[in-house]
């Protein structure tokens, strides 16, 4: 049996994942699990999985890494289920299962666990990931790790502090990944509005964003994963105004529409510079979407201050919300902080993905009658250039083609080939 890796969590874990397939793929019947810590659930869920697979297959050997791994070895390295952890950075290094192939790997006390001070990680390099199977899209980190402490996190405790893949190295990496083919790349990091401060010259994401379309011209979109409005640089928005290869969708780490909810979260943005932006936006780019995390539920939340979150889906415009009802997490400020019943979190939560799904209806029923450019993926899906799915029916994947919108099924478009 071959190597194979769960992922939970984000994109950036997801392309890690890619990373550890091509490190470790020397490694016979191993199962690799890449944990998240974002929130006690997915930690349970991680938990979960091992014990599962372990029943599944006993005599099959597991490796944990990821976030919740790095900030948590001893527990995992605890379970009876486990043979190894992995760090986060440890988890990108293919001597590191090199090591566990090896007959003497895992002899003496704690010896399966290897993981090291994420904080003293200085520098990121570039992960030469293109196993992206089946896919037109490619994600390419350049950024890891986060310099702010918001109350509620503990991902800078899984990731360390913020550091960025040189803007020259990305270029190099982005043109590799369009000459084989992709015809969009995504880029991933923790903190990604941070690119550049830790570098020489201190390049900002915007820079980045138009030193890869104006080097590399044959790459026919460009994505951004998540970024804090707040930290959107003058040339960010310039790209956005001008460059029609950057896709008009933006994921915010919104968070809360409370001002004095974001003060106790420690984020550096308020209700108002969240709205500046995405008016901002709409002024270049009239055909933008946005989408948001938001968290329900934080410690001290009234229902009062839960009303400016569920209005700011309007307010804002978003048009999809990825919504974490709060758990507390361990170590952090928020933790400490007078805690609401979990009955009222979870009622919480879905009010507020009620009314992120009623504003995705929305947006979907009012593309009905025009036409958009689609780049095709498997199954008969493609996607718009403001990430929306459409189904379009038997057409190779990779293909761009203009489409009629005709309708919706559920949350995805349906439409005709113009």
């Amino acid at each position: 049996m071959s190597l194979d890796v769960v992922t939970f969590g984000c994109r950036l874990n997801a392309y890690e994942s890619e990373a550890i397939k091509s490190r470790a793929g020397g490694l016979r019947d191993v199962l690799v699990i890449n944990t998240c810590a974002v929130t006690a659930e997915a930690v349970r869920q991680s938990r979960q999985a091992i014990r599962k697979a372990k029943r599944e297959n006993p005599a099959r050997r597991i490796i944990v890494t990821g976030c919740a791994a790095q900030i948590a070895p001893q527990t995992y390295a605890a379970m009876p289920q486990v043979d190894a952890v992995f760090g986060n950075q440890e988890k990108l290094t293919a001597q590191a299962y090199a090591d566990f192939g090896g007959a003497d790997f895992g002899i003496g006390e704690s010896e399966n666990i290897r993981v090291n001070d994420i904080m003293s990680v200085r520098e990121n390099a570039p992960q030469m990931v293109d196993h992206f199977d089946g896919k037109t899209r490619a994600f390419l980190q350049v950024q890891n790790g986060c310099n702010h402490r918001c109350t509620f996190c503990v991902i800078p405790f899984g990731r360390g502090n913020s550091r960025s893949v040189p803007l020259g190295a990305v270029v190099t990496e982005a043109r590799r990944l369009a000459q084989k083919g992709f015809a969009e790349i995504v880029l991933t990091g923790v903190d990604l509005t941070s690119y550049g401060a830790d570098l020489p010259g201190a390049p900002s994401l915007g820079m980045l964003v138009s030193k890869i379309l104006g080097l590399v011209p044959e790459l026919k979109r460009l994505r951004l994963s998540s970024i804090d409005a707040i930290e959107a640089d003058p040339v960010l928005i310039r790209m956005i105004a001008e460059e029609e290869r950057l896709m008009p969708h933006f994921h915010l780490s919104a968070q809360s529409g409370d001002d004095m909810i974001l003060k106790r979260m420690k984020r550096r943005h308020s209700r108002s510079d969240t709205t500046k932006f995405c008016d901002d936006v709409r002024r270049v780019r009239p055909e933008a979407a946005f989408s948001a995390d938001m968290i329900a539920g934080f410690p001290t939340e009234t229902e009062a201050m839960f009303e400016n979150s569920l209005s700011l889906v309007d307010d804002a415009g978003f048009s999809r919300l990825h919504v974490f009802p709060y758990s507390p997490r361990p170590h952090t400020p928020a933790a400490r902080m007078p805690q609401l019943p979990h009955a009222c979190v979870k009622e919480r939560a879905v009010r507020l993905r009620d009314k992120g799904q009623a504003a995705l209806m929305a947006r979907l029923d009012r593309m009905k009658g025009s036409r958009r450019m689609v780049l095709m993926e498997r199954g008969g899906i493609g996607r718009t250039p403001c990430f929306t799915p459409v189904e379009i029916g038997d057409v190779a994947y990779g293909t761009f083609l203009p489409v009629d919108i005709t309708g919706r099924r559920g949350e995805h478009l349906t439409g005709l080939p113009a």
